[in-house]
């Protein structure tokens, strides 16, 4: 048992030293973990001071600690294609606000506008006579005087002359309507459909009753017409007044549009511009062309089937013709009414194959040979453009729908054009054979392209315009 103290001190000794070592170890192992920190510090760039002293302050974790992962970036935890999808959709929202905007602006002044359009329309179709009497020798002021006042004289004959027919005519229209209408109720009474009398008298009963409850609506609608009268001559003095402004001076409002272009856009609205205006043009020739082919011909179809009023309905055809689609239908439909309360069943039917004779060549024939490449928009793209014009501005919105798709067509596909090839001109250069292909090809800040309006002006060179 004496030695039994001894045993117990030596064991205390030992696991006094063991402790010791454990603890040189542990020191030995938290010194290299600092000078690691500080050698990355110090390829990182930082200071080697900053480097020590955030090793001080911030010792690193021991190695037995649990490792805890950071929270991920909220964006990150969004899907890719929801954040694509909400980029897009505020931009889209941006754009429709916009647009609604526009909208109302638009709506607010719709005379103004329509005016404005038409007048676009009508010096589309009178600028070639200036820029050809211009070459003839007259002076600027002259050519347009006597431009503009042949179209408006001849348009004014023309609505004249309609007026005039149908008002030569009304009675012998409205006795052959009468005749036609009885004709009709007698065929109806001896037809297998089994209509009796008592059946067209009721229709007809209904129909007096009704026209004598709405009187005061319809009178409400005779003050209306009033004043649609009014503001329609308010549109054509404004219609015409710019026209003229156009005529004479259209160059010069160009370059003045062009100033309120910011100077990165202007060299790609520059060369859109001209060729807007070549579109418009075609497609104001092309549809007068087209229209008088199909007023000439469905006129005489009518004239010797002995519908009456045949030149007036000839008119009516001329002028439906610029709503695409919907106005030959209309126009159409119209002579075939006219011709079946006049003449007869087989007198209409006549008629009727007359107008798609003539509208199927039309449709094959005539405005893919006359417009040509120029002017091509999808049949969907039509029907859309004049349901939506036709909804917002009646029949002026309709008529200026196509010819406003077809601007915008041209103008989005050269903007696109151009700046794909703005894009590979701030490229880095070719080499090789392609770089051969390339200098061939013109740059895209080359000078643009002006309007051909006959003027002796000089036009305005490219950089000058950049500094407008």
């Amino acid at each position: 048992m004496s030695k039994l103290p001894g045993w117990l001190g030596q064991l205390g000794a030992e696991l006094t030293r063991l402790g010791e070592r454990l603890d040189e170890r542990r020191a030995e192992a938290v010194a290299e973990d600092d000078a690691a920190h500080a050698e990355s510090a110090v390829t990182a760039g930082a200071p080697a001071g900053e480097a020590g002293s955030a090793a001080d302050h911030v010792p690193p974790p021991p190695a037995y600690a649990p490792s805890v992962s950071a929270r991920p970036d909220p964006v990150a935890a969004i899907p890719w294609g929801m954040r694509v999808a909400a980029e897009a959709g505020w931009r889209l929202l941006v754009l429709a606000g916009t647009l609604w905007v526009l909208m109302r602006v638009i709506s607010a002044v719709q005379l103004v506008v329509l005016a404005f359009v038409a007048a676009l329309l009508v010096t589309a179709m009178l600028q070639p006579t200036v820029a050809r009497l211009r070459r003839y020798g007259l002076p600027r002021g002259l050519a347009t005087a006597v431009t503009a006042i042949l179209g408006f004289v001849i348009m004014g004959l023309v609505g004249w002359f309609v007026v005039w027919q149908v008002m030569d005519n009304i009675d012998t229209l409205s006795d052959k309507v009468r005749t036609g209408i009885d004709d009709l109720k007698n065929w109806l009474l001896d037809s297998p459909f089994h209509v009796t009398d008592k059946q067209i008298n009721d229709i007809a009963k209904n129909l007096s009753d009704t026209v004598g409850t709405n009187t005061e609506a319809i009178t409400s609608a005779g003050l209306q017409g009033v004043t649609v009268m009014v503001e329609l001559l308010t549109g054509m003095l404004l219609a015409m007044f710019s026209t003229l402004f156009l005529l004479y001076d259209g160059k010069r409002i160009w370059h003045w549009v062009l100033k309120l272009v910011p100077a990165q856009a202007r060299p790609g609205v520059a060369g859109a511009g001209p060729r807007a205006w070549r579109t418009l043009t075609a497609y104001v020739r092309g549809t007068v062309i087209v229209a008088l082919i199909d007023a000439i011909f469905i006129g005489l179809g009518i004239f010797f089937l002995d519908v009456p009023m045949a030149v007036p309905l000839a008119v009516f055809i001329f002028l439906f013709a610029f709503i695409p689609l919907v106005g030959a239908v209309v126009s159409g439909a119209l002579a075939v009414v006219v011709a079946l309360v006049t003449q007869g069943v087989f007198t209409a039917l006549m008629v009727l194959a007359v107008v798609l004779a003539v509208q199927q060549i039309e449709g094959h024939i005539l405005q893919p040979f006359i417009l040509g490449r120029a002017v091509r928009v999808h049949p969907l793209a039509v029907v859309l453009s004049v349901a939506a014009g036709g909804m917002i501005a009646g029949i002026g919105g309709a008529v200026v729908a196509v010819p406003l798709v077809a601007v915008t067509n041209t103008v989005v596909g050269y903007l696109r054009t151009y700046g794909q090839e703005e894009s590979r001109r701030h490229s880095p250069p070719p080499h090789g054979s392609t770089s051969l292909d390339a200098a061939s090809k013109p740059a895209p800040g080359s000078p643009p392209e002006e309007f051909d309006d006959g003027s002796d002006e000089e036009p305005v060179p490219a950089d000058e315009s950049k500094k407008l």
